[in-house]
């Protein structure tokens, strides 16, 4: 069944363009000309040559974050992922949770992040819905007027250790170390964090589920919906840190073993040259 559960305006959203500075050692970004909406900035994503995958310097069409985050459930260890059709690339793939950073928050895009997590991520309890929390700070609840929350747990973030190179902005190291990457066929940067996400262990009948987003183009808005009969996130499993291959959901506390022949994974997981990934895809079994 499918539940609508927010509405939004997309004409709200407004982005800048990204210059990048790219060494062997560091990348140092900043935003740069006026603000752009979202069709102004998808426009600009368009691919890009780079001569240089060690050093160069650029101008992108946007920033864009994503969360490898990581589950120990049941004495397994799994990453999340969500899965997303892509009629522009002509695919369909299993990403990470990730989202376009807005213009306020280029200096501090792990703010994108918690909001991404928050309106991507939904865990359902017997008694209602639960609500994140990242150290001390709690995560929005964009939801809450159509999901009701379980008023006594929540589910709580920690971050892993850092890329080894530093990202700056400007002069500003970014918080928790993210890894990045210049996609070329979009001609984007990209920020992958990496975090733990823990689940009350007092409760065994959870649910893991994923909102998506699609642009109504009577109404011109953005609608949010969720479907717990087919869930759209899914748990790849992980063992000795290599991935097995395996997908699972899970529902009400049970593992639900998922297809995976024929499975592609987005860009985040292709080969990287230096700072650069020139790949749309990759498959889930190599």
């Amino acid at each position: 069944m499918t539940q609508i559960v927010a509405r939004k305006n997309p004409v709200a959203f407004k982005t800048q363009a990204i210059s990048v500075a790219a060494s062997p050692e560091v990348l140092r970004y900043e935003p740069v000309g006026s603000p752009l909406s979202f069709t102004q900035m998808q426009e600009r994503r368009r691919p890009l040559e780079v001569d240089d995958p060690h050093r160069f310097e650029v101008t992108l069409a946007n920033l864009g974050v994503s969360v490898d985050l990581h589950l120990h459930w049941q004495g397994r260890d799994f990453h999340l992922l969500v899965r997303q059709d892509r009629p522009d690339r002509g695919d369909r793939v299993l990403k990470l949770l990730s989202g376009y950073v807005p213009a306020h928050e280029l200096r501090v895009p792990l703010l994108t992040v918690m909001t991404e997590i928050a309106e991507e991520l939904l865990i359902e309890s017997e008694a209602g819905w639960l609500q994140g929390r990242y150290q001390d700070t709690w995560l929005p609840t964009p939801y809450a007027d159509s999901l009701p929350l379980n008023d006594e747990h929540y589910f709580a973030l920690g971050a892993r250790s850092g890329a080894a190179r530093p990202v700056l902005c400007r002069e500003l190291n970014l918080l928790e170390r993210p890894h990045a990457y210049v996609h070329l066929p979009t001609s984007s940067l990209q920020l992958i964090y990496s975090m733990t996400l823990q689940l009350p262990e007092s409760l065994r009948s959870l649910s893991l589920l994923h909102a998506d987003e699609y642009l109504d183009e009577d109404s011109g808005e953005l609608i949010a919906r969720l479907d717990t009969q087919r869930p759209e996130l899914f748990l790849a499993e992980y063992r000795d840190g290599m991935p097995t291959g395996e997908l699972f959901c899970l529902q009400q506390g049970e593992l639900i073993a998922q297809p995976t022949e024929d499975q592609l994974l987005s860009e985040a997981f292709a080969p990287r040259q230096g700072w650069l990934v020139a790949a749309s895809n990759c498959p889930l079994r190599s």
